[in-house]
């Protein structure tokens, strides 16, 4: 049996959907709400909730394979509770930064994570992306009121991957030998920067999106609005403020783990066009 958590989301759902169509199985994914939950046939759907890790028992019953998210509840216990349930083997999704950028009080939080994991007694793989390409959903809103995009730090170019690339890292790691005890930085085939994602957005829409750059202190109180201060420092030092070369290096891991290139940016575009429509 394979876990996968944040079954809807943006790498839960891509990673249902290859673990099915590889064969792989059985098959359970984790939601708040199952009664709302679209799996493939024949994946069980599970309620549970990481804030109150108790409620996670039912769903890591019989299971031996487990996809995690870091950071969305009590680590700790979440880990406990699978280590208590008999998981032999967690993938985990940690973050870049680790490496990047340690001294970020998000990073730490990671790493945190990753040690916990590791001094578990489970076997472990962890996956370090970078930024996400589904980021730029945060722009949704404002491309369909004002057809427009406001940002900060234009033309740095970091290699933005796809989630559905983290996904299938995720799925050779829970499925295939020698992935245990790895640890595996992600990104995507190429640096892009926001302004040239808008103009893939653009692309992917049929019409002109304009690209209006803003300061960090504007973009900063816009983002501190929404994910609070210390995040929204956070970012803006990854994305713009503090960027150093191992962030804006490409690595090839994902092709080498899976075989196939890693996708480009201008593809989730076009697959996420209806959500900036």
């Amino acid at each position: 049996m394979i876990l996968v958590t944040g079954a809807t989301g943006n790498i839960g759902s891509a990673l249902l959907k290859e673990l099915h169509a590889h064969g792989a199985g059985p098959l359970r994914g984790l939601t708040r709400d199952a009664s709302r939950a679209v799996f493939p046939d024949g994946v069980e759907a599970v309620e549970g909730d990481f804030a109150e890790p108790a409620s996670l028992k039912p769903a890591l019953e019989g299971v031996r394979s487990l996809f995690l998210v870091s950071r969305l509840g009590p680590d700790a216990d979440v880990l406990e509770a699978a280590r208590h349930a008999g998981v032999e083997h967690v993938v985990l999704v940690s973050s870049i930064t680790v490496q990047t950028h340690p001294h970020l009080g998000p990073a730490a939080e990671n790493l945190a994570v990753e040690q916990l994991l590791k001094e578990s007694g489970m076997a472990w793989t962890i996956l370090r992306p970078t930024q996400f390409a589904s980021n730029a959903l945060m722009w949704a809103a404002s491309i369909r009121e004002h057809g427009t995009v406001r940002a900060p730090f234009a033309d740095t170019a970091l290699p933005t991957v796809h989630p559905a690339d983290i996904a299938s890292v995720a799925r050779v790691a829970l499925t295939e030998p020698g992935h245990q005890g790895r640890t595996y930085a992600l990104t995507g085939p190429e640096p892009v920067t926001a302004r040239q994602q808008t103009e893939a957005i653009a692309e992917a829409l049929g019409r002109d999106v304009p690209f209006a750059e803003i300061s960090r202190p504007e973009a900063r109180a816009l983002m501190a609005a929404v994910f609070g201060e210390e995040a929204a420092d956070a970012v803006l030092d990854v994305t713009g403020g503090d960027v150093n070369d191992e962030l804006l290096t490409v690595r090839d891991t994902v092709s080498q783990i899976t075989g196939s290139p890693a996708r480009p940016f201008r593809q989730w575009a076009s697959e996420n066009a209806a959500a900036f429509r």
